[in-house]
């Protein structure tokens, strides 16, 4: 018989719901999942690991198929053109990650804080509209935006004491220059995946901050920032690899200001110029692998700082 002081916990055995054993995956599931993967797994093996690895075996041998060790390193490293290279694209990143760090978290964040839903859609269309444009054609519009006799922009130009294509490009102000064309290009796209990112943060979270007196900008520091570590991380790393691939733009700028911008600017025009003005395809492959693990090493940091990988 079931006594009063036994009653609550009676009731509360009878509505303790059982715990479901924990669920198996299948061999089907597994099949699935290693199907769907293995498109990008053949396409990472060709188009990645084989051809790094011809550059690898190119940059250890001579033009004949000899064994030169590291002397492709060697001799590229010792090209009075390699260390202005890597200042020029050094510089170039720096200025350009940290604008787009800084400025496109920014604007997401001012993007996400507009409750006005058709003007948060134009401003989102309106910053991601650049990004249509492919490197090339957005480099030759450019040509016309930095020339003050036919930017229109040129009272700008004229206002920094610029009245000739020439005087814009001249080598100090490409660092500048290449960052501005990089964030008009890339920023939109950017910022609208922030975006996304801030619609994932719970609406509670943000509720219970308001009512214990946190203001927009609190808010934003202590919680959406945090939350978006990860995704700053992401894009500081694609960023950085497309960054240190610095072509097209020094590229037809030097066809196009006849070479007052030098055709040796950046590592990968030097590495154009080992292959092919020189038929150094080993150097060529050394400087490029040379490029890959500065890239690499940078990526790491990135990682590392940004938690990419930590499970929340």
């Amino acid at each position: 018989m079931t006594t009063t002081a036994d009653a609550p916990q009676a009731a509360v055995g009878a509505v303790t719901p059982r715990r479901r054993p924990p669920r198996r995956h299948d061999g089907a599931t597994s099949g699935m999942s290693y199907l769907f993967v293995s498109p990008y797994a053949v396409l990472v093996i060709v188009f990645g690991i084989l051809p790094a690895m011809y550059a690898l075996y190119l940059s250890l041998t001579t033009g004949d198929g000899g064994f030169a060790g590291l002397a492709n390193y060697a001799k590229v490293i010792a090209d009075f053109r390699f260390v202005p290279a890597v200042v020029h694209v050094a510089l170039y990143l720096v200025i350009w990650l940290v604008a787009l760090i800084v400025l496109v978290t920014l604007l997401a964040l001012v993007v996400h804080a507009i409750r006005v839903r058709w003007l948060s859609r134009t401003l989102r269309f309106v910053f991601y509209l650049p990004g249509a444009l492919a490197g090339a054609s957005s480099v030759l519009l450019w040509l016309f935006v930095l020339d003050p006799t036919a930017s229109p922009v040129a009272g700008l130009l004229h206002l920094f004491g610029f009245g000739s294509f020439v005087q814009v490009i001249v080598p100090a102000n490409l660092p500048v220059i290449f960052a501005i064309i990089a964030f008009w290009t890339g920023a939109g796209g950017w910022i609208v995946i922030m975006y996304g990112a801030l619609n994932n943060v719970s609406d509670d979270i943000i509720e219970a901050a308001r009512l214990d007196g946190a203001g927009a900008v609190q808010i934003a520091l202590r919680i959406q920032l945090p939350l978006l570590r990860k995704w700053i991380s992401y894009m500081g790393i694609m960023s950085l690899a497309a960054g240190s691939q610095l072509f097209v733009e020094p590229q037809l700028l030097s066809q196009a200001s006849n070479a007052v911008v030098p055709n040796d600017y950046s590592l990968n025009q030097l590495a154009y110029q080992y292959a092919f003005q020189q038929n150094d395809f080993n150097g060529s492959a050394a400087i490029s692998l040379l490029l890959l693990v500065i890239a690499l090493a940078l990526s790491a940091v990135f990682v590392t700082r940004g938690g990419l990988f930590e499970r929340d």
